[in-house]
């Protein structure tokens, strides 16, 4: 049986373990602290033998030496042409990974990082196919671009947009309650917006986190995924004609939504 776990780390971070119970074998994704995961593992008599690394950004790849160097698994698979030297299995786009029976397809998606990658499977966990997409999506939200540009952001949250609705995000940061007070001043008249907002506050009032979330729930209520939805084109031109932003594109679209934001 395959279950995967959220492992908090620092303020807002998670460490998401794939972990397969007859076998006892683990898999970690964007390890940016090791204490955490050592522990997890202890406690729950498990094996790791992969390392997945989405960026290079610290908070993602911080504890991996410390987890090789105590616990020496098999791989440590991330992007080719990362700034993060701790790869001994770079990938690319198209590449298959495959781990005990499961089989994740590689996609780049720059944007956030120009190094950043997501791993998807269609093998179902807890009866959802699996997307680890790191800093790339978030819940009703997306990863500032401190490399990329909004056109390839755009580009990368395409690709993603394209998986099947009842896909499960496993982004690795709870930012969905910050996301979504923005996500309610951009549209303040989605009335969906506001149910699903009641609800995440109500998970993190019981200290639930409000990750994985579902693919088809974000492109119906995720901003930066409705670069073509009238009322978020509407909003990204009164926000353009405020900030002297020409939005003429879907590209330009998703620009206004981030730069806005950004500022927020």
């Amino acid at each position: 049986m395959l279950t995967i776990t959220p492992i908090p780390a620092f303020k807002d971070n998670y460490i998401w373990c794939l972990s397969q119970g007859e076998s006892r074998r683990a898999l970690v994704v964007d390890p940016g602290q090791s204490e955490q995961v050592i522990q997890h593992l202890a406690e729950h008599d498990l094996i790791l033998d992969t390392i997945l690394i989405t960026h290079h950004h610290p908070d993602h790849t911080g504890g991996v030496q410390a987890l090789v160097a105590a616990l020496s698994p098999e791989r440590v698979v991330g992007p080719a042409d990362s700034p993060f030297t701790g790869i001994d299995t770079p990938v690319r786009s198209g590449d298959t990974l495959d781990w005990h029976g499961m089989s994740f397809r590689v996609m780049a998606v720059p944007g956030h990082t120009l190094d950043h990658i997501a791993f998807y499977s269609d093998q179902k966990v807890a009866d959802r196919p699996v997307l680890f997409c790191g800093d790339t999506l978030f819940i009703c939200g997306c990863g500032r671009l401190f490399e990329g540009t909004p056109a390839q952001m755009r580009q990368s949250l395409s690709k993603l947009r394209d998986l099947p609705d009842e896909t499960a995000v496993y982004c690795t940061h709870e930012y969905t309650l910050a996301n979504l007070k923005f996500a309610r001043h951009w549209l303040p008249d989605d009335a969906a917006l506001a149910e699903f907002e009641a609800e995440c506050i109500a998970l993190r009032d019981r200290h639930l986190p409000t990750v994985p979330g579902v693919l088809g729930r974000e492109k119906r209520l995720n901003p930066f995924l409705r670069w073509d939805d009238d009322a978020v084109i509407e909003a990204a031109k009164a926000y353009g004609a405020k900030h002297q932003l020409t939005v003429d594109s879907a590209d330009s679209v998703l620009a206004a939504v981030r730069h806005g934001k950004d500022q927020f």
